[in-house]
C-alpha cells in the first residue's frame, strides 16, 4: 500500500498520542498533529494530506468550522470527525458540511482503522453507535 498522509487535530495531547498510536499500527500511515483548527489550517498551507481527522470541540477554531473551510479550499482532502459528541445536531451539521466519516471516541479503539481504510477508499464511515 502506498504511503498515506493524515493530519490529526485535537486539543488534548494525550488523546492525539493515543489516536496516533492506533493509526500508526499501519506502517503506511504518516501522521502530523495539530492542537486546534488554526494550527491545522496553517499545516495545510505546506502539506496536502489524504485525510484530516478533526475533534469538534477545540479552542480558536472548532472541528466543524475547520471542516467547512477545508471542504471549500481543499475539496480533495477527505475529512473524518472524531468526537465524543453523539448528539444528532452535531452529526447533522457534519453531514451537511460533507464530511466523509464520523467516529465516536468511545468507539475509536475498534472503529478507527476501519473508518480510515473505508474513507481512503472513497467510501463513508459513520460510527455504529450513532444509530442507538
Amino acid at each position: 500500500m502506498e504511503m498515506k498522509s493524515i493530519i490529526l487535530a485535537d486539543d488534548h495531547i494525550l488523546v492525539r498520542q493515543g489516536i496516533k498510536r492506533i493509526i500508526q499500527e499501519n506502517p503506511a500511515m504518516h501522521v502530523l498533529e495539530a492542537g486546534d483548527g488554526l494550527e491545522l489550517l496553517d499545516l495545510l498551507k505546506n502539506s496536502t494530506p489524504d485525510l484530516v481527522i478533526l475533534d469538534i470541540s477545540m479552542p480558536h477554531l472548532g472541528g466543524l468550522e475547520a471542516a467547512q473551510i477545508i471542504k471549500t479550499q481543499y475539496p480533495q482532502i477527505k475529512i473524518m470527525i472524531l468526537t465524543m459528541h453523539r448528539e444528532k445536531n452535531f452529526f447533522r451539521k457534519a453531514l451537511k458540511i460533507g464530511v466523509d466519516g464520523y467516529v465516536l471516541k468511545e468507539d475509536a479503539d475498534i472503529a478507527l482503522n476501519s473508518a480510515i481504510k473505508a474513507i481512503l477508499h472513497n467510501k463513508t464511515y459513520f460510527s455504529p453507535l450513532l444509530a442507538r
